[in-house]
Parts: C-alpha cells; structure tokens; sequence
C-alpha cells in the first residue's frame, strides 16, 4: 500500500513551549500517531480562508476532522446555552469549508467528536449544547482533562459496526451532542442512555463521525480502515 497523504485540522489556541508563550496550530500527537501507525503521512491544516479549503485537500486523500472546542450555534440557527464555550470562528468557518471540499470530491473523511458535530451542522443538523440537562449525569465528560469510558451499541448491519464491532467501549470527552440529524447522515451507534454516537453518510464511499476518541483508546481498527480508504483513494480504486 501506497502512504496516503491524510489531512488532519488543528486548534489554534495560545501555547507555551521552552521560553515562548504564543498562539500556535497544534494537535494532540495520538492523531497523526493513530494516522501515521495505519501507514498514513499525516498533513495538518491550521484554520485558514474557508475559500482556500479546495485548494488546501487539493494534494490529500483523506480528511480528519479532530476534537476540540464547541461550534457556534449560531452555525445552527439555536441561542447560546450557558454552558457552551466562546466562539472559534475561525476554526469553524474553516471545517465547515473543509468538509463541503471533501464530500464534493468524496474524500474520505474522519470526524471525532467536535468533528462528528461539524460535519452535522454542515449538513444542516442541529447539537444538544449541555447533556447532563439532557441524560442527568456527566458521564460523557466524568472527568476535568481527562477521557472518561462508556460503552457504544452500533448498529449491527451497519459499516462501521464490520470495523469496530457491534459493542464497544470507548474514550468520552464531550458535554454536546447531535440533536438533529444533518442531511443525508444515518446514526449508527449510541450510547446506553440514547445519546448518538456514530454517524455514517451512505451516499459517500467512506464518511464516518464518531463522538469518541479512537485516537486515545482502542482505535487502531478505526484508523486502519480510514487509511486503507485514503489508499484506495490514492489509487483510484472505489
């Protein structure tokens, strides 16, 4: 197989290195680890002109839409709860242009978490901004800087059940959650208190958003199948 090139977005947020303290474009190294341990190269793309973002997958052949803070709602047309994080607009014009690129030319595409809620909003979903108002409990997100576990039920015919299997255990990080469902995009897989957490796009040849971490726990069949795609990709092969 040969190394497909896979994009992967960042934050941007002020960090702090030796002597520097800066804004910097970063991204947990388990990401392009996971990427790189498929047999892919890892590429990252900071945030930056949502009309460049063609341009930008232009030499990639898969797409991954990492973690990180909450969308604005306004993106999906709701108020702002008092729980949901400030605004990265930038961040989220520039994934939002990311993943309309990708699936024009059927790219195939990751989504983790806050990922699995941009391609969502992208295709006109809505989010739930807080769960513990929806479920009761905090046990998508148990513990401050920390990936907490859970079990996911996926859907036994399903294509992402064929990877990961019809159960799960999983890395939870997340207070938010897709509401509705965005068009086109088929829920999957959720949690025991009903909460999806898997979503695929059947129209695409490979577009999956999970609302965990593969990256952090257990994700070694997840990333082997979005690379072997990417490959696929690569080659010209459906």
């Amino acid at each position: 197989m040969t190394a497909p090139r896979i994009a992967a977005t960042t934050y941007r947020e002020p960090a702090q290195w030796s002597e520097w303290n800066e804004v910097a474009d970063l991204l947990p190294a388990l990401y392009t680890s996971g990427i790189q341990g498929a047999g892919g190269v890892a590429l990252l793309l900071p945030p930056g002109a949502p009309e460049t973002a063609g341009a930008a997958l232009g030499g990639a052949h898969g797409l991954l839409i990492a973690g990180g803070p909450d969308v604005d709602p306004q993106r999906y047309g709701a108020d702002r709860h008092p729980k949901t994080g400030g605004a990265r607009e930038e961040r989220d014009a520039w994934e939002l242009a990311l993943v309309a690129a990708a699936l024009d030319r059927d790219l195939p595409l990751l989504a983790v978490c806050r990922g699995l809620q941009v391609l969502n909003v992208a295709l006109g979903g809505t989010l739930l901004q807080h769960l513990p108002d929806v479920v009761g409990t905090d046990v998508h997100s148990p513990v401050v800087g920390e990936h907490g576990r859970h079990d996911v039920v996926l859907q036994e015919s399903s294509r992402l059940a064929r990877i990961v299997g019809a159960r799960a255990v999983v890395a939870t990080h997340h207070h938010q959650a897709v509401d509705e469902l965005g068009e086109g995009l088929v829920a999957c897989g959720w949690a025991e208190d009903g909460i999806v957490e898997a979503v695929e796009l059947p129209t695409h040849t490979w577009a999956f958003g999970v609302q965990w971490h593969p990256e952090a726990y257990d994700g070694d069949a997840l990333f082997a199948a979005f690379t072997r795609a990417c490959a696929d990709y690569a080659a010209g092969r459906p």
